[in-house]
């Protein structure tokens, strides 16, 4: 279970976390999960590139570490980067200290000042945790789930659920995986076209 809009609700209840940006002006924030990987990875970084749009790749540090090649072309093609651990924690089920030390593994490949919490599930003590240990972070949600990693979803329905929801300063996820990609195949380059003739500019998400 899970929904496509985040709803106000879960946003008040945790306001320290970044789930959109303004609303004032046409703009998309395109986000990438779980990558980098062989295929897939590059796969988006040409569809980006067609339309010169920029986005943020939250990377797990097993895969930087297994596909160091690939991180640097998504670094190189000037896409944001986000930590995303190292083993991909699902915070609710992890001890805090067990869930800092991931972060920190992968933060030691990755450099980087954005962190999404795997599953967006993540406990108040480890957020706390973590802006202790680097206060500058800043902790990215979303408010538009595609749903790509479903697979029981189809690509027509996935298409529909990200042009019916996104909006000026929605930050929208796909994931750059091997379970997505049957998905992200179909509703990446047909979103971006889409997008691109409402007028949409593609940003990352620096600080």
């Amino acid at each position: 279970m899970y929904m496509v809009k985040t709803p106000w609700l879960l946003k008040k209840l945790y306001p320290q976390l970044i789930w959109n940006k303004s609303r004032k002006s046409p703009c998309i924030y395109l986000s990438f999960d779980d990558g980098p990987i062989p295929i897939v990875t590059p796969f988006v970084l040409n569809i980006l590139k067609q339309y010169n749009a920029k986005a943020t790749f939250f990377c797990i540090g097993d895969n930087v570490n297994k596909h160091p090649d690939i991180f640097e072309q998504v670094k190189n093609a000037g896409h944001a980067i986000g930590n995303h651990t190292y083993n991909h924690l699902k915070g609710w089920e992890t001890d805090d200290k067990a869930y800092l030390d991931n972060f920190l593994k992968a933060d030691e490949l990755l450099n980087a000042n954005l962190f999404r919490p795997p599953y967006g599930r993540i406990k108040k003590s480890q957020i706390k945790l973590l802006k202790q240990v680097q206060p500058v972070i800043n902790i990215i949600m979303w408010d538009v789930l595609s749903g790509d990693f479903d697979i029981k979803l189809t690509p027509e329905a996935c298409l529909q659920n990200v042009l019916k929801h996104t909006e000026n300063g929605s930050i929208v996820v796909f994931h750059d995986s091997l379970k997505a990609f049957d998905r992200l195949e179909y509703v990446l380059p047909r979103a971006m076209e889409e997008w691109n003739k409402q007028g949409f500019e593609f940003k990352p998400l620096n600080p």
